[in-house]
């Protein structure tokens, strides 16, 4: 289904957030082999790549915040505390304001950078984000320094999150992580708490040998 229910996420709430955990993937991995090569006019356009990917992730971020203002939001499973589900909440707040700062600084930082006109994979322009001051040259250095820490505090809570999930799934096995996966990989049979509230048929009812015969048989 498109949209979410009382106890699963819909399929477009699974794209958004399995195509964002994707890119950021291979963002991350991008950026943090893209720092360690040399300063030569051959890496320009993995730097150009980089930052065109930062800018998808962005739009995929405005998009996916846009669906949740109108889709609503499977119900905490019964057995989590409160507290926990305020937490919950909570960290997915701070992944939705992470998921707009860390491009948005990294925009920031090439606008102040000003080293060439950026454009999204080489084919739509992008306005720059302010611009270099020189009565700031620490201006430039700033803006990468802050670039990178919101970088990094966006691994820890998205490690976080993701710990927190695989320990629901797999240790209190309230599927919390089954409602988010893509409907391949949804599990065919119930989780052993909704398998336990399942009536089992009797011995009578499966052994039909074993129920009373009929009235005047």
């Amino acid at each position: 289904m498109l949209k979410s229910g009382s106890n699963h996420w819909g399929s477009a709430a699974k794209f958004f957030h399995w195509t964002i955990v994707l890119l950021l993937l291979a963002q991350g991995t991008i950026g943090l082999i893209m720092v360690e090569l040399p300063k030569r006019p051959n890496v320009v356009p993995v730097y150009t790549f980089h930052k065109s990917l930062g800018l998808t992730i962005l739009t995929l971020a405005v998009l996916r915040l846009l669906w949740r203002a109108l889709d609503r939001r499977p119900e905490e499973p019964a057995d989590i505390p409160r507290w926990q589900a305020l937490g919950a909440r909570a960290g997915h707040a701070l992944l939705y304001g992470l998921l707009f700062l860390v491009p948005l600084s990294g925009w920031w930082f090439d606008s102040v950078s000003a080293l060439r006109p950026l454009y999204w994979f080489g084919l739509i322009p992008v306005p720059p984000l302010g611009g270099p001051d020189p009565t700031q040259p620490e201006l430039k250095d700033f803006a990468r320094n802050t670039h990178e820490f919101l970088f990094w505090t966006l691994v820890i809570v998205a490690a976080g999150h993701a710990t927190m999930a695989l320990i629901h799934q797999f240790i209190h096995r309230n599927n919390v992580l089954g409602r988010m996966w893509p409907a391949t990989l949804q599990r065919k049979s119930k989780s052993p708490k909704e398998v336990s509230h399942v009536a089992l048929p009797t011995a009578a009812a499966a052994d039909p040998a074993a129920s009373p015969s009929e009235p005047g048989a």
